[in-house]
């Protein structure tokens, strides 16, 4: 057990306390007059409570199918508390809690199991193996309550952060979240905790230990910098070599935004650029970056990946519609996949869930259908074109209440045998590996 460990339990207590004094406990807009205390000290809160579950299937040989448990049933419930504190114009405090119960047959039948593919396409994320990990991070603020062979209870603080607002510019310190690149479906240029393309779920970044700094300069341009401090999970010792200093310099140019960045990430050295405009109506957007390996390569000096991206919205037969397409070309890729386990640059950034995907061009989209304020219907597409094979994403969003949210869905995966998404091959075995076909639903509270 880490040093700091202690955090783990003390702050979600205090996490509590705040959230408590909070609108969004107190039923309060803010504008009360009996509570001039609240005003004063700027608190607000928030936060969601979410239910589901989901039903997957694995197809032909696929291993897990040999486990003789067609259909897995997994289920998840998740309870996140907001609290914000704003003493002052200048500075602010930031803290968000998790509660996580998830687990079931998936998790039963899959213990003990490794392999970095069998999580490279990762559908609804419901029924997770293992727990989120702190192993890695500066703080550890994950606490396993209750742990079996099925079900596994923690809880967590994904948000710890203070914001200090000077006259020149902005610096957060803490746990927190931070996006750069312009990708919708993928994004190489974002290098921390980047979502995976077959996340549906999308409120929240998983939050990393971090020091952001941040100066507006002339034009509507600026400059950011960030470190990020991670200790090997092996031994907990911190170290630069697992760590990330980067920064960012965004400008516009006409009607075009730019931004270039630099990077030591880890051992390698990154360097990249990405644009954004517009084409009439639509917008476009394009990253492109290369990395420098370092001494986890054995006779690879670097790589090349690129994601463009054009998306448009418009009204067809009196509803909005909104569509995307977007290229994805990933350098460190493979053709044959199993030689993700003797490609340690690829098995490391799958391990640390930096890249999601084993091959090396892709072509995704999505389309958004409003067919009434309260209802949408989305389909989501990923092909890799070498194989091909990919997935396809239909799901329903309906906002039953103000505060009451319930979404369905299905992951439909295609692809022969030997295909990323069809089964990857498991040498002398005849067995295959990939993602399962699944239903999902989930019942989601906003308070």
């Amino acid at each position: 057990m880490r040093a700091d460990r202690w955090y783990g339990l003390i702050w979600p207590f205090l996490t509590l306390c705040l959230w408590l004094v909070s609108p969004a406990a107190a039923g309060s807009t803010g504008q009360d007059k009996d509570r001039p205390w609240y005003e004063a000290l700027g608190v607000e809160g928030g936060g969601h409570f979410r239910v589901g579950g989901s039903l997957s299937w694995y197809q032909g040989k696929d291993f897990m199918r040999v486990l003789g448990h067609n259909p897995f049933a997994d289920a998840f419930e998740e309870l996140r508390l907001k609290a914000r504190v704003s003493p002052s114009n200048w500075c602010r405090f930031e803290v968000h809690y998790e509660n996580i119960l998830t687990g079931g047959d998936t998790r039963r039948l899959s213990q003990g199991m490794n392999l970095p593919f069998t999580e490279a396409v990762n559908p609804s994320g419901i029924g997770t193996v293992r727990a989120m990990s702190d192993d890695s991070r500066l703080m550890d603020l994950t606490q396993d309550i209750y742990e079996t062979d099925t079900w596994i209870w923690y809880q967590r603080l994904d948000r710890l952060n203070v914001t200090l607002l000077p006259d020149w510019g902005v610096i957060r310190l803490g746990r927190q979240a931070l996006t750069w690149g312009h990708g919708m479906i993928f994004n190489p240029l974002d290098l921390f905790n980047p979502f995976a393309p077959t996340d549906i779920y999308r409120d929240y970044k998983i939050g990393d230990d971090m020091a952001v700094m941040e100066f507006p300069l002339a034009r509507s341009s600026n400059l950011q910098f960030l470190y990020v401090a991670r200790r090997n999970p092996e031994t907990g010792q911190l170290g630069f070599d697992e760590a990330s200093l980067a920064g960012k310099f965004h400008f516009a140019l006409g009607t075009n935004e730019m931004e270039f960045l630099a990077a030591h990430h880890y051992e390698d050295v990154v360097v990249g650029m990405g644009s954004l405009g517009y084409l009439g109506a639509a917008a476009w957007r394009a990253d492109v970056s290369y990395t420098f390996l370092g001494s986890e390569a054995k006779d690879q000096e670097g790589f090349v990946s690129l994601v463009a991206n054009l998306d448009y919205s418009w009204t067809w037969w009196d509803k909005n519609v909104y569509g995307l397409v977007e290229f994805y070309y990933n350098g460190l890729g493979e053709r044959n996949y199993w030689d993700t386990l003797t490609n340690p640059p690829l098995a490391q950034r799958l391990a640390r869930g930096e890249l999601f995907t084993l091959g090396r061009i892709y072509l995704a989209g999505s389309i958004q259908i409003e067919l009434h304020p309260l209802l949408s219907l989305y389909v989501s597409l990923i092909t890799n074109l070498q194989d091909p094979s990919g997935i396809v994403q239909p799901r329903a969003v309906w906002g039953i209440t103000q505060n009451l949210e319930l979404t369905v869905g299905t992951d439909i995966i295609y692809g022969g045998p030997g295909s990323e998404c069809g089964g990857i091959d498991i040498p002398q075995s005849g067995l295959v590996a990939g993602p399962p076909q699944q239903i999902y639903g989930w019942l989601t509270y906003y308070f």
